[in-house]
């Protein structure tokens, strides 16, 4: 097999406590031609001159401004020059092996626009990692799962999800995309500016006719929460405003009309569950969530034009890689908390 140059491109703001962990790991990867290139979003710790110190191998590109997760990704893969992009967070420590699976899986499928290690987490290594897990699914009404990890239950790994899967998304904490696949798909959508920006991409790369997968015997532990904490105020916020807003942007308009009654009533109902529960925080994300979607409609529309020209694969074969109902039913009214429990008829 041929060893083709993989760009590992690696985001940093303020991180300079994972860094050790990061770069010792990746610059180790058992993989003749790779390139490292982190991207520092205006850090004010000294991360940037600490890996020019330590780390003479890592290239460091400096981002005018702080735009978020999108933007720095998107910057860093204008300067890349690999055939693959790795999108790596700062925050894991590789295993050094993990680099040639994935390579040797798209050199023998061409169909595969990107895929994903499986994620371990670092404080708990006997457990699957909440980011990632063995592969991303998504149900009809935009609720984003794994295989190992549901809302917030998070399996032990006991290799019952070592098996090789088409997934729906792969995970920006340890994703390979193929390049070229980019250039249907476009890149990260930089108004999404924090979460889920990884699953609109892979689901406009689905939507041009790729294939995505989890590949299991490749192995990366993730902290974690680095950046922003899973059940912060923020979190809450992104998730459901960039949930919503994919649908919106990647659904056929003969699609909609149910989707968005549908979503509507889901999150009613967690908007109420929170509100009797007195859980604020939840509450008032969800209002600004839809605050933010209601004040933007024009953006929201032109987004969606660009998405619908461009897309190859209808609605149709899309809801065949979808989950068919509701994983929030599923998991708090019926108590199926795990994968394999979701995928029982």
């Amino acid at each position: 097999m041929d060893s083709p140059l993989v760009s590992i491109l690696i985001l940093n703001y303020n991180g300079k406590k994972f860094l050790d962990d990061c770069f010792r790991s990746v610059l180790e990867t058992d993989y003749p031609h790779f390139e490292v290139i982190m991207i520092d979003n205006l850090s004010t710790d000294d991360s940037v001159e600490y890996t020019q110190a330590h780390y003479p191998k890592v290239q460091v590109y400096q981002n005018g401004v702080n735009g978020g997760f999108s933007l720095a990704y998107n910057n860093a893969f204008k300067i890349a020059k690999g055939k693959y992009f790795v999108v790596l967070n700062n925050d894991v420590r590789v295993d050094k092996n993990w680099l040639k699976p994935l390579v040797e899986f798209c050199e023998n499928h061409p169909e595969a626009g990107s895929v994903q290690p499986k994620l371990l987490s670092m404080l708990e290594p006997d457990k699957f990692e909440y980011a990632g897990a063995s592969g991303g699914f998504l149900d009809r009404f935009g609720y984003p799962f794994t295989r190992g990890r549901v809302f917030e239950y998070i399996e032990k790994d006991e290799g019952q999800y070592d098996d090789i899967i088409r997934v729906f998304w792969t995970t920006g904490a340890a994703m390979m995309v193929r390049a070229d696949a980019l250039q249907y798909s476009d890149d990260f959508d930089v108004d999404f500016v924090h979460h889920m920006e990884e699953i609109d991409l892979c689901y406009r790369i689905n939507l041009a006719g790729y294939q995505l997968f989890a590949i299991p015997q490749s192995l990366v532990y993730h902290y974690g929460g680095g950046i922003i904490q899973y059940d912060s105020y923020k979190k809450i916020y992104w998730n459901h405003r960039n949930s919503v807003f994919m649908m919106l942007k990647c659904l056929e308009g003969k699609n909609l009309p149910r989707f968005i009654f549908s979503r509507l009533l889901l999150d009613a109902m967690t908007f109420g569950w929170a509100f009797v529960k007195l859980e604020w925080k939840r509450v008032f994300a969800l209002i600004h969530a839809y605050w933010w979607l209601l004040t933007h409609p024009a953006m929201i529309i032109r987004k969606r034009k660009k998405v619908q020209k461009n897309r190859k694969v209808s609605d149709k074969e899309i809801f065949k890689l979808l989950y068919p109902a509701s994983i929030a039913v599923r998991y708090f009214f019926r108590k199926q908390k795990t994968w394999k429990d979701l995928m029982q008829k």
